[in-house]
């Protein structure tokens, strides 16, 4: 396979503005070949793909190319939850709810200028804490509006657990704030009571089912109001065994019908180190199984999402990844000035990309057509990335691994599943990882990547998995495709001759 390669790296770090819109402009791909079944133009109206398109939450394939920012400027909450604790001050930690510093407004407005001029994948701006965004309003919409005086072109969004949603509901829309997310875990106050310690409204502290119950139908109102307006609604969801677990998928069936856009169904985060009340009293979360398996009984129900990494309230980059200490305040430059032309010219190479997936996927779809599906099952592959879509990273480099699935119907995203660390650190092998990695990996049938060493190859082959380096820098789509319809004795994929992402 012979292929052109255009670094991400080079388009994020170059500074003459000449030499950037030269890397950009020898971008494209031809690539010919299986591009995946991520939603896209023809799967929805013109008015919501262009609400969309660029939203990396909003979107799986978005996620590929598009980097989303958490601005921590709203700590105060409105209820507790068992499974929440917001930390201050903790690099260390990658979960909603943890900050290493908050913000004022001001303060804020000048980190996003700063971000959005070194990180050209920027597209989103959102609010997610780390309390509620709402329950402190005046400084998320005063965020907002000092970011829209210097860049509109960013999405807007926040995250809520919806007890103050519906006294916001016309200054969202005034704000023009698109997508908002909405922290939903149940219908039942017998079960929210389990699941929240107090709720505080209207002035006065609420417990058990009484606190749920005013919580709940808070959420309903607000949701409705949302759709009313023409605002994006995900609905975020914590599964919990053995307490809400059965119980979402009823969750499911009602929000699809009051009209959200997704279903995000997060497993709990429960380990006793993070001082959560669910932790401390010994609360498991659920298997990626059981997730997977809740997942599989949901499809055709509302959209499901299952991309989420359920990010920090300070994070920064792509899904996956987290360049929030690359920013903090003390490191920010005295002078910042806005200067948009990077994301510019990335933007203008991301449409040219996806014209070529697009195309390659209604081409694919035939080759795909012909696996015979009672001939081959359906298969799972691990893919190591570090966005573009393309398989462009080393095994050893990557702390999680994106899987999908793939049968005659087409190619699936189904998960992400973390490492705690990279296998190669600082040169070295880091042997203590591989019992996560082997973990991480079961179920699936080959692992795709652009370079793995001939140790770690021989483990994973001894552990029964096909390893390939051969589809190095094609997309994850094709890829998957190719190999699939390779596994059943067909030839159905060209190989790219384009030029690709590294």
């Amino acid at each position: 396979m012979s292929q052109q390669v255009i670094s991400l790296d080079s388009i994020s770090s170059v500074s003459d503005t000449a030499e950037l819109r030269d890397v950009v402009a020898s971008g494209g791909c031809s690539t010919e070949g299986r591009c995946g079944d991520s939603s896209g133009p023809d799967d929805m109206p013109p008015e919501v793909w262009e609400k969309v398109k660029d939203h990396p939450c909003y979107s799986e394939e978005a996620h590929h190319f598009f980097a989303r920012m958490h601005v921590s400027v709203a700590p105060a909450c409105n209820i507790q939850c068992n499974y929440c604790n917001r930390k201050y001050d903790c690099a260390n930690e990658s979960r909603p709810g943890v900050v290493s510093e908050r913000l004022t407004p001001e303060q804020a407005a000048r980190k996003v200028i700063a971000v959005s001029n070194e990180v050209p994948q920027l597209s989103v701006l959102g609010i997610a804490g780390p309390g509620d965004s709402l329950f402190d309003w005046r400084k998320t919409f005063e965020t907002f509006k000092l970011v829209e005086e210097h860049l509109p072109d960013l999405k807007y969004c926040i995250s809520t657990n919806g007890l103050a949603l519906p006294d916001h509901l016309d200054e969202l829309a005034k704000h023009n704030i698109d997508h908002v997310t909405i922290t939903l875990n149940c219908l039942d106050p017998e079960i929210g009571a389990k699941i929240y310690p107090w709720v505080y409204f209207n002035g006065t502290r609420y417990t058990g089912v009484e606190g749920a119950k005013i919580l709940l139908d808070r959420q309903m109102e607000g949701l409705e109001g949302l759709v009313a307006r023409g605002i994006l609604v995900k609905i975020n969801s914590v599964m919990i065994p053995g307490v809400n677990d059965e119980h979402l998928k009823e969750v499911n069936k009602v929000v699809k019908a009051k009209g959200a856009f997704l279903h995000n169904i997060m497993p709990l985060i429960s380990e006793a180190e993070h001082g959560t009340q669910f932790g401390l009293t010994g609360q498991r979360g659920p298997t990626p199984a059981e997730l997977k398996s809740l997942q599989d009984e949901l499809s055709g129900g509302a959209n499901l999402m299952k991309h989420c990494r359920q990010c920090r309230a300070d994070a920064v980059g792509l899904l996956g990844e987290d360049r929030g200490q690359e920013f903090t305040m003390d490191k920010l430059p005295e002078q910042i000035t806005v200067d948009t032309t990077k994301r510019e010219e990335y933007r203008t190479y991301v449409e040219a990309e996806r014209a070529d997936r697009q195309a390659a996927a209604r081409k694919a779809k035939e080759g795909l057509s012909q696996v015979l599906v009672e001939e081959v099952p359906t298969r799972f592959v691990a893919i190591t990335t570090k966005g573009g879509a393309r398989i462009n990273a080393h095994f050893g480099k990557v702390t999680e691994f994106q899987v999908y699935e793939v049968d005659a119907k087409g190619v699936r995203f189904s998960g992400h599943r973390r490492l705690p660390d990279k296998y190669c650190v600082g040169g070295f092998d880091n042997k203590e990882v591989w019992p996560a990695i082997v973990d991480a990996l079961q179920g699936v049938d080959v692992v795709m990547t652009a370079k793995v060493g001939g140790g770690p190859r021989k483990v994973l082959e001894d552990a029964g998995l096909e390893v390939r380096e051969d589809y190095k820098l094609e997309y994850i789509e094709t890829a998957i495709g190719a190999w699939y319809a390779e596994s059943a004795g067909i030839d159905a994929f060209a190989p790219s001759e384009g030029k690709a992402i590294a």
